[in-house]
């Protein structure tokens, strides 16, 4: 048999169930609200509390006062921790007499020598690896005219042996070098090797802008970069501290970062209210003056290496520990 019909009214009656239901629930919005916080609160009352946790990375690091950079900067430690691995082996490989540009106090043709290499599109350990070749045994070419006896073919050997980068090329620039220095600014006497370089500044009058300038014009390879090199390095020696306080592009930003000044009167006066409390006395120098000019280079060259090593975050924390050696 067929199944029976649902009559008219039991289904009107159904329906009108369905509707009660719903306008029920659209009637009590609010109550479903609070009921659905009471269950979520319960949830979560069950759970264990957990303690907050710090990451250690937000940890705020101490930062070092003016005199605690200085210092550590000054000091053997930072020239130990800034100076590049390879140089390390090489030092204990060779000894600690080794001429480094990163220790050694160099004359200004040797500081000339120095700024032509690094200024050239090689890296910076690169730089310092030629410069240790060609200034110690068994080149040392350490006037113009050790090198000019030496010969082209010795100079572009020594880049060779350096495992350097445009070895022919940076060879035949620095020999081509070492002759124009001999040529045109090197004096009759007193400076016969040629290391001084006081003819240039003697006949700019002791202009030093104007001496690098000259320089400039009359050297192949010696260009702006150089000349912010050379000059933050011999501001500190005789003749050439009439350039002093100097303070390159590139280094200001190392200070900078490191928080120390960047500009070189607030640095060199930094140096003077701090002098008292620094460690110098292992810093070349004739008189206090020359050790002043001489520690201001120092931490021109530790900082700018600092910041070429990517160790401005180890240097700032070792320095904030960093105690005064005695």
């Amino acid at each position: 048999m067929p199944p029976k019909k649902k009559s008219g009214a039991s289904n009107q009656k159904e329906a009108s169930g369905h509707k009660d239901s719903a306008t029920k629930q659209e009637k009590d919005p609010e109550q479903q609200n609070t009921l659905s916080k009471k269950r979520k609160a319960n949830t979560e009352s069950e759970q264990p509390v957990k303690a907050s946790r710090r990451s250690a990375r937000g940890t705020p690091k101490p930062k070092p006062s003016h005199s605690q950079l200085l210092n550590y900067l000054l000091s053997h430690d930072a020239e130990a921790q800034c100076r590049p691995p390879d140089e390390t082996e090489d030092i204990e490989s060779r000894g600690k007499d080794i001429k480094t540009y990163s220790s050694s106090v160099l004359n200004p043709f040797e500081e000339l020598t120095c700024a032509m290499i690094l200024s050239r599109p090689i890296s910076h350990r690169l730089g310092l690896r030629s410069i240790r070749t060609i200034l110690n045994s068994p080149y040392s070419f350490n006037s113009a005219l050790a090198i000019k006896n030496a010969g082209e073919e010795k100079v572009t050997q020594a880049f060779y042996d350096a495992r350097t980068q445009h070895k022919d090329k940076t060879a035949a620039q620095l020999y081509e070098l070492a002759n124009t220095v001999l040529e045109k600014f090197t004096a009759a006497e007193g400076d016969e090797q040629g290391t001084q370089l006081g003819r240039v500044l003697k006949e700019h009058k002791g202009d030093v802008d104007e001496a690098v300038e000259e320089l400039k014009k009359e050297i192949k390879g010696f260009g702006a970069t150089g000349i912010e090199i050379f000059l933050r390095r011999v501001q500190w020696l005789e003749g050439w501290d009439a350039r002093y306080p100097y303070v390159d592009s590139k280094t200001q930003k190392a200070l900078e970062e490191l928080g120390l000044p960047s500009d070189a009167n607030d640095l060199r006066d930094a140096v003077e209210q701090e002098w008292k409390t620094l460690n110098t006395k292992h810093l070349a120098g004739e008189d206090e003056a020359g050790r002043k000019r001489r520690a201001f280079v120092v931490i021109l060259e530790r900082a700018s290496t600092t910041l070429l090593e990517s160790k401005v975050d180890d240097v700032s924390a070792a320095a904030a520990a960093f105690a005064s050696e005695t």
